[in-house]
Formats: C-alpha cells, structure tokens, sequence
C-alpha cells in the first residue's frame, strides 16, 4: 500500500494514466486495453484505491466480451472509482453493483 504521503501523487498519475488511455483507446485493439486496464488495476491495489480495483475488473470483463465495450465510458467510471473518498467494503459493493449493471446493459 502507498504511504499516506504518496497518495495524492499516487492519485494525480492514475488519473493522468487513465486520461491518456481514454485519448489511444480508440486506436487500440482489445488486448492492447486490457493489458492497460490490468496495470492499472495493478497500481490502483497497490495505492489502496480499492474501489478502482472493482471497476477494473469489470472493465476486463467487458473487454473479453468483445465488441465496442464503450471504453470511453468505462475509463470515466475508473477515474471516478479512484476520485471516490470511501474507499471500503461497502463502496466496492455500490461500484460493483453500477458495473454489474452497465455490463448487462
């Protein structure tokens, strides 16, 4: 886990990382995504950003689907699993329920 001290460091890369993967998706195939989103899966369980971790493997999850997963949309739910302040049991649950539902959709 990150220090206390890192984590706003840590915050500030994930998100600039998830930007700049929102600008190449769309030039990426699948499998080039997925090793993305794994790494930052990766990262984010390291940081402690425990509700990203959840999107993350949701996000896997619909890109083994194939398809157009909408990518797009589904960084934005990454950046704001991480901008979460609850980080918790209970915050993973609610993410997993919205991304249950967005991949049912």
């Amino acid at each position: 886990m990150a220090a206390v001290d890192d984590r706003p460091a840590t915050h500030a890369a994930l998100i600039a990382r998830i930007a700049a993967l929102d600008v190449r998706a769309p030039y990426c195939d699948a499998s080039v995504l997925t090793r993305e989103v794994e790494a930052l899966r990766h990262a984010s369980h390291l940081a402690g950003f425990d509700a990203a971790v959840t999107v993350a493997h949701f996000i896997g999850t619909a890109l083994l689907r194939g398809g157009n997963p909408g990518v797009h949309g589904w960084l934005s739910l990454l950046a704001q699993a991480i901008d979460c302040e609850t980080q918790d049991l209970a915050a993973c649950d609610l993410w997993a329920t919205a991304c249950a539902e967005r991949l049912a959709a």
